[in-house]
């Protein structure tokens, strides 16, 4: 017995020396290729609660532009998604009483031209600019925000929601959920503004802001909305 086993000795030997030769050459696992252009959309339907959302921004064009934006430049953008449900618990038939050029200046409150993390929401400076600001004659457009801890809350004048969890919060986009639809009050509050002629050219919605003049502040007044559930 002993001299089978001094006899098996070598070969089982070089069996393990092969095997561990063989385990060693096989390739290493390639790298993760370099991640893909972002896209709103697919942001979107990954959280799979924004139909309406997404439809509008199709319909716009706005889900374009931001695509291209935040794809080609370094200024970052933050966009704030509506649920399903926000549209649904809107006032019957209220989109569609808005012209196009409306349902534009409405997506387009939802969207900044400037990257926010959750922090820069609690500390900045209000109104915050939107997409729509300078439209109908320079008008605001702006959003309010405030809250505390890890609880923020936006304020439009006319509304007031929290500001939910983040499908995004990588440089150069963000997108925060809201369970409010963001009606703006320059078209939905006491004093509405009468709208201007729409821009012609549908490539420019998301042009870079050029006005440097301090967005006038208007009166606000934050309720507390309760604790996060």
């Amino acid at each position: 017995m002993a001299t089978i086993h001094l006899t098996l000795a070598p070969f089982l030997l070089l069996a393990a020396i092969f095997l561990s030769t063989e385990v060693t050459a096989q390739p290493a696992a390639p790298a993760p290729g370099p991640a893909g252009p972002i896209n709103i959309t697919a942001i979107l339907e990954k959280g799979g609660q924004f139909v309406t959302f997404i439809r509008l921004l199709n319909t716009t064009q706005i889900g374009k532009q931001i695509n291209i934006q935040v794809n080609s430049s370094s200024e970052g953008m933050t966009v704030f998604a509506p649920t399903d449900n926000a549209f649904q618990n809107l006032k019957p038939g209220t989109l569609n009483k808005l012209s196009h050029d409306d349902q534009v200046k409405l997506i387009l409150y939802h969207v900044s031209p400037k990257f926010y993390t959750m922090d820069d929401l609690l500390s900045v400076s209000n109104p915050v600019r939107t997409q729509a600001t300078g439209r109908d004659g320079g008008a605001v457009y702006g959003l309010n925000f405030t809250g505390q801890g890890n609880q923020v809350n936006v304020s439009t004048g006319v509304i007031e929601t929290r500001v939910s969890n983040a499908l995004r919060k990588e440089r150069p986009l963000a997108v925060y959920v809201v369970d409010m639809v963001l009606l703006p009050e320059e078209m939905f509050g006491e004093h509405k503004i009468s709208p201007v002629a729409p821009s012609q050219n549908p490539n420019h919605l998301l042009s870079p802001m050029t006005q440097t003049t301090p967005l006038r502040k208007r009166r606000f007044r934050p309720r507390s909305l309760g604790p996060v559930r």
